[in-house]
């Protein structure tokens, strides 16, 4: 039983809904749970508004206080808070939170991390981020991307050397991270997925109607962002390579949205293949429910993940998965377990895996029953109660910080 059982969270996202990735996922998924246990929740993010205004605005069962923002040109639909400090200040003075979660170590973060040290707040940290997710998208930056993805690396840990607690979502990311470089408790904690929403039952009929999905084809499908770091032109090329030697035509159905559309839109028009690739766009929430449960193999070809929420999501769909072999892609797709990994970057590989899977009915049936046991291990149920535990324990440290009072 937790001493706290009611506390007041203060979760710093710079990356939150309605952007659309992993971090803005997962912060939102554990800002909506942990208020539904009954806690007090605020979530500090950019404001939405064209203006860059700051506004509040209440969102299911808890609050978002949105800070001045400009927008940032590298991600679609995100903005940016430039210079927060006066705006967070003034919220930890009125919230008075007991615990205070930072999402990424960028303006918010790093203006909420400041007021926490200064006014003795515990202090936990969940690194979402590799240097990748944001070099792949300046692709004039190429030739000096060691220098700064190293840069971007040490900062990192910098920041997380300053907080109580380190969490990230696999142990393959903190291997990545470098536990060994921080003096502060490291757990591995799944983003989790809620699997009241996401099950392996029968799509919508209406949802092939809407998108113009074909229901007598088998699909592919590949759900999530689309910007540069995902490497969706590899599956692109791999789909293309497969469809001209299949027996029976498959469809590819590529749902989201991102700064790289257009390119990969053009790469479909080239590779003559436009009838058969489905381009959604952004979605809503329940679309993208419902879109996980048609495809008949999930495709995620990004070597730039330190979980994958999306491939989780399509697992809990009861979804056979094929991904690159690059860092902790592997703990959720398990090689001939539940799906196929393949070498990063190479469509030779993905199109042979597609070929197999879409070959062997009995073979998706199989590896589809596997992703639905792994997904139940990583229920936002099991992550709520170990962040709960996780507050508890750096609210109760023997030797805490001294605070100063919060004027």
């Amino acid at each position: 039983m937790l001493y706290w059982e009611h506390m007041k969270i203060l979760i710093a996202a710079d990356l939150h809904w309605p952007t659309i990735n992993g971090v803005a996922t997962f912060s939102r998924n554990l800002a909506q749970g942990l208020a539904e246990r009954g806690h007090e929740v605020v979530v500090i993010a950019p404001s939405q508004k064209r203006s860059g205004r700051p506004y509040e605005e209440i969102d299911g069962n808890y609050t978002i206080r949105r800070t001045a923002s400009v927008p940032f040109p590298f991600y679609q639909n995100f903005r940016i808070s430039l210079a927060p400090q006066i705006e967070i200040r003034r919220i930890f003075q009125e919230f008075q939170p007991d615990v205070v979660h930072l999402q990424m170590c960028l303006t918010i973060g790093n203006a909420a991390q400041k007021y926490a040290l200064k006014y003795g707040i515990p202090l936990v940290a969940t690194n979402h981020a590799i240097p990748d997710n944001l070099l792949d998208n300046l692709r004039y930056l190429a030739p000096v991307s060691r220098p700064i993805a190293y840069a971007i690396t040490e900062y990192g840990v910098r920041f997380h050397r300053k907080v109580d607690y380190v969490t990230l979502p696999t142990q393959s990311a903190i291997e990545m991270f470098g536990e060994e470089r921080l003096d502060v408790p490291v757990q591995p904690v799944s983003n989790g997925i809620d699997l009241e929403k996401f099950r392996p039952t029968p799509p919508a009929a209406e949802i092939y109607h809407k998108f113009h999905i074909p229901h007598n084809r088998p699909i592919v499908a590949y759900l999530g962002r689309l910007d540069a770091e995902k490497h969706v032109h590899v599956l692109i090329e791999a789909f293309a390579q497969m469809h001209k030697n299949a027996t029976v035509e498959p469809h590819l159905l590529i749902v989201g949205s991102g700064t790289d559309i257009e390119r990969l839109e053009n790469l479909v028009y080239k590779r003559r293949i436009a009838s058969h690739v489905t381009f959604t766009g952004r979605v809503t929430d329940e679309e993208m429910i419902q879109l996980h449960k048609v495809g008949d193999v999930f495709v995620m070809p990004s070597p730039a993940e330190l979980q994958c929420i999306s491939m989780l999501e399509a697992m809990a769909s009861g979804k056979p998965v094929i991904a690159a072999d690059a860092g902790p892609l592997g703990e959720l797709c398990q090689h001939e377990r539940n799906g196929l990994l393949v070498e990063c970057d190479n469509p030779d590989e993905f199109a042979d895996a597609i070929t197999t899977l879409l070959a062997s009915e009995k073979l998706r049936e199989a590896y589809g029953k596997e992703s639905l046991a792994i997904a139940k291990t990583h229920d936002i149920k099991h992550t709520l109660d170990t962040f709960e535990q996780i507050y508890d324990y750096v609210i109760n440290l023997k030797t805490p910080r001294l605070p100063q009072r919060l004027l």
